[in-house]
């Protein structure tokens, strides 16, 4: 009994083990990004969800946000935070806006991309904090961060239909706007868990903010 209740030390595993551990962490973390948070939902709920588009308005104006099962697994999955996920959704939006730049411009896309990301979400976590959101700077970070995933792969469908006849500016703002609405979705639900509501739309604003500027940027490189 006293063996089991030992913490498990990970020190004497192989690198292998370890790096693969990891890799499927950043996988499961992705997975619930891009897994929709209302798949399955009550006829009451569904009701509710018809009088707020998306969920947003029902994440503003109840006071404690309720979330079903799927929507707390994925938060949970999101707690447990880390960063090498969110530095390479970073490195991977900032390489392809990087490679559709001009090629004067390259370095600098590149740059403004990692330091409109991580000032970007060191901000609204700031922001968060001062609003008395009870969270880590760290989770904060892993969860904007992850978050920016659906627009990452909206700007990869940009870059690679850009080339076919699908490479129209309409188009373009069709993927951005469902990477917009599917980050910000989740990214609002896990802010107004730790935001009381009446300081519940200043938390969110900026989070608001910081996807529209990043999806400015892809729409603009």
């Amino acid at each position: 009994m006293d063996e089991l209740l030992q913490p498990v030390s990970t020190l004497d595993e192989p690198v292998k083990e370890t790096i693969m551990r990891d890799v499927r962490a950043v996988g499961a973390k992705l997975r619930a990004v891009l897994i929709p948070l209302d798949r399955s939902v009550s006829s009451a709920q569904l009701s509710i969800d018809i009088q707020s588009p998306f969920g947003y308005v029902g994440v503003l104006q109840e006071e404690n946000v309720e979330t079903n099962d799927e929507q707390r697994n994925v938060l949970n999955q999101l707690r447990d935070w880390d960063l090498w996920g969110p530095l390479f959704i970073c490195l991977s939006l900032a390489i392809i806006l990087s490679l559709r730049a001009p090629a004067k411009q390259t370095s600098h896309v590149f740059t403004t991309v990692f330091v409109v990301m991580w000032m970007g979400s060191l901000v609204v976590t700031i922001n968060a904090q001062l609003l008395g959101a009870n969270m880590s700077i760290f989770q904060s970070l892993c969860v904007l961060g992850y978050c920016v995933f659906p627009l990452t792969v909206a700007a990869l469908l940009i870059a690679l239909l850009r080339v076919t006849w699908f490479g129209k500016l309409w188009l373009d703002l069709i993927w951005l706007a469902l990477g917009f609405v599917w980050a910000t979705r989740v990214s609002s639900i896990f802010v107004g868990q730790f935001v009381k509501k009446e300081r519940r739309l200043l938390a969110l604003y900026p989070v608001f903010f910081f996807y529209l500027i990043l999806g400015w940027l892809i729409l603009l490189f």
